[in-house]
């Protein structure tokens, strides 16, 4: 059977480098990792950057930019179906951008804001993001936003490296902000999504416990979670025949279609 598969841009990232086995589990099946709370500070400063620099010409907050201007902040976008030749499942991107910039030339450029010190490894990964949004507005699904051409594609690093006081209630985080560029190649990644594709269509990967410490949890407490074990304990959707997920709603709980919200069918538990 196939299935049109939907994949974020952050789960491009750390998820799909971390453990193939939870990716899918993830992606196919919809079960997730047990959520770990991440540090709040991270979050609030993306966002009073977002904020700041709404409206901003480039040159005035990061001379490495090309000249331009901030425009759209935090917008969700879709992408239309993505298919490949021999492969009769599809997949689609849907996320949310940080920050795209329409340029002087009349093109415009999608940026991402980090915490943190730069790395070639990191830049790499979230390449993959920055292509993801990029593709998904200039493929997008009907109704989605639009955009393009998009020219440039980078990474906004805010490098804490002093702390002062503005006075005696209000504290300064300083740092650089450093423009990393990343460039464009459609076809590499295109190429990634193809084997992206091929992993949620094939078998359930294997635990991986050496490097995936879910996975080494799973294996020590003689809970595996593969995609056979899984359709064993878990309904079919009634309507399409996919997965289905247990979800909390105002009444309890219930099952839920995983291609929701493009299915809607749900099962009492």
């Amino acid at each position: 059977m196939s299935n049109n598969f939907k994949i974020t841009p952050s789960e491009m990232t750390f998820l799909y480098e971390e453990c193939k086995h939870c990716f899918v589990n993830r992606v196919k099946y919809g079960i997730d990792r047990p959520s770990i709370p991440i540090p709040g500070i991270f979050s609030i400063i993306a966002s009073l950057q977002k904020e700041y620099h709404s409206d901003k010409r480039t040159e005035d907050f990061c001379p490495e930019l090309p000249p331009g201007k901030v425009v759209l902040g935090e917008k969700w976008i879709q992408s239309k179906p993505i298919s490949f030749e021999g492969i009769e499942s599809t997949c689609y991107i849907k996320g949310r951008f940080d920050v795209v910039m329409e340029l002087d030339d009349g093109t415009y450029l999608i940026g991402d804001f980090k915490t943190g010190n730069p790395s070639e490894e990191k830049t790499e990964m979230y390449g993959r993001q920055l292509h993801a949004y990029a593709y998904s507005l200039e493929n997008p699904e009907e109704g989605s936003l639009s955009l393009g051409p998009i020219t440039k594609l980078g990474l906004l690093y805010f490098t804490p490296d002093k702390y002062d006081q503005a006075d005696i209630t209000r504290q300064i985080l300083e740092g650089d902000l450093t423009w990393i560029e990343v460039e464009r190649n459609d076809d590499n990644f295109l190429q990634f999504i193809k084997d992206v594709v091929n992993l949620l269509d094939g078998e359930s990967p294997p635990l991986d416990p050496d490097n995936c410490n879910w996975c080494k949890f799973r294996k020590l407490t003689g809970e595996t979670y593969s995609g056979s074990q899984r359709k064993s304990t878990t309904p079919d959707c009634p309507k399409c025949g996919s997965p289905m997920q247990l979800k909390t709603g105002k009444f309890g709980e219930f099952w839920s279609c995983t291609k929701f919200p493009e299915c809607k069918g749900t099962r009492n538990p």
